[in-house]
């Protein structure tokens, strides 16, 4: 069943300086649904320049997202190397790369990977790059955001 979108459906868009037509808003919980996230690398990407590649966008996995990997050659090979394939598909840009490929995911540093693999489950499992801790002396508890945009305290 194919649903048309009428007049009523349509959601005004901004445009202007800074304003991407595409990205999702800013605040999930004032704007509706997010469906992109910035994060910072613990270590960064280098590339063959030597330039590192830290800060970068993620955006929420669609189902194809996750079916399309599991037909890769290379995925079945190695079950291992679905996170790869993943990875890529959905990390939009990382530094000035828009072009994020396998190559570019399995060159990351294995910190780097683990990071991008826990921000992919928080973020299509959770919806929010936030966690929720506690202070091992005084037992206060409230919420980080683990996304590696910010270090605590800032």
């Amino acid at each position: 069943m194919r649903r048309s979108i009428s007049a009523v459906d349509a959601v005004p868009t901004a445009e202007g300086p800074g304003v991407r037509q595409d990205a999702g808003p800013l605040d999930d919980d004032a704007q509706g649904l997010r469906t992109e996230f910035d994060f910072v690398l613990p270590r960064g990407y280098v590339d063959a320049s030597g330039t590192v590649h830290r800060a970068g966008v993620m955006r929420l996995a669609t189902a194809r997202d996750e079916l399309v990997p599991l037909r890769d050659d290379r995925v079945r090979e190695n079950p291992a190397y679905l996170s790869v394939v993943l990875l890529a598909r959905v990390i939009t840009r990382l530094g000035g790369i828009t072009d994020v490929h396998a190559g570019i995911v399995e060159d990351l540093f294995a910190s780097d990977l683990a990071f991008l693999q826990d921000l992919y489950r928080r973020v299509n499992a959770e919806g929010h790059t936030r966690a929720a801790v506690a202070c091992p002396s005084c037992g206060h508890e409230f919420g980080v955001d683990i996304s590696g945009r910010s270090a605590p305290g800032e």
